[in-house]
């Protein structure tokens, strides 16, 4: 792996451990809040949101990483596609933030 995916990757991956260890804590505080009963199906919607959140990043850095990598190829040799580069690195990064809707969408649900 290159720095740049490397990078993202482990990002990514830091994110989802996080994720990972701070559920029990959202998942004891969403079990003591008067009114709202733990079920399984609280800690599967925490599970799924982190998943949404997580794969997305990653996808989106890898995407980043092979679209910059040509971008600055392709600029390199003609300067003019300049722009049209950075709509697609634009696009590119926006997966992630399909991933957080996503993950916003699951836990409006709750």
């Amino acid at each position: 792996m290159t720095g740049n995916k490397l990078s993202e990757f482990l990002i990514g991956l830091i994110l989802l451990c996080a994720a990972w260890f701070l559920l029990p804590a959202a998942l004891w505080a969403a079990e003591g809040s008067p009114g709202k009963a733990f079920t399984d199906s609280i800690g599967l919607a925490y599970i799924g949101a982190g998943v949404a959140v997580g794969f997305a990043c990653l996808a989106s850095g890898y995407a980043v990483a092979k679209i910059g990598s040509s971008a600055i190829g392709a600029v390199s040799e003609k300067p003019e596609l300049m722009g049209r580069t950075l709509v697609f690195l634009g696009l590119a990064e926006g997966i992630a933030i399909y991933g957080l809707i996503i993950a916003i969408m699951i836990l409006n649900k709750l």
